[in-house]
């Protein structure tokens, strides 16, 4: 298997303000923290100030994790209780029963597919990202 890497395109002038990663884009077009529902993929917005418990209180048997946290072979971290959702970050809501099981990469990209589809339906447009996979040699 090849080992890929992500470099950005060189810019114009005209799209130097534009964020480089994806992540960032989804910071500055949205004021609401987004929370991917992990069974189905819903799509839940939060405005700013929102408490995590104030998510996990209406669902008692999950909890959220942060994509910024997850990673292939570990557990996903809980979102502290008292932690507010940040604007433009997106969250998973996780069954319990996930608490404990490290994730595999087909679980990392299955829920990569499912936040991907959310945000799409919900407007967010990916299609003018500056970025370009590249293989390494």
């Amino acid at each position: 298997m090849g080992i890929c890497a992500s470099t950005p395109t060189p810019r114009s002038r005209r799209d130097e303000r534009e964020p480089s990663s994806i992540t960032e884009r989804i910071r500055r077009l949205s004021n609401s923290g987004k929370v991917i529902h992990a069974v189905d993929g819903r799509l839940s917005e939060y405005k700013a100030p929102t408490k995590a418990k104030q998510v996990t209180s209406k669902y008692p048997n999950c909890f959220l994790g942060s994509s910024e946290t997850m990673s292939v072979g570990t557990c996903v971290p809980r979102v502290p209780d008292e932690e507010d959702l940040q604007p433009g970050q997106i969250y998973f809501l996780l069954p319990e029963s996930q608490a404990q099981c490290p994730l595999s990469l087909p679980d990392l990209c299955s829920l990569a597919i499912k936040a991907n589809s959310a945000l799409a339906k919900s407007g967010v447009d990916f299609s003018s990202t500056n970025l370009k996979l590249t293989p390494l040699r």
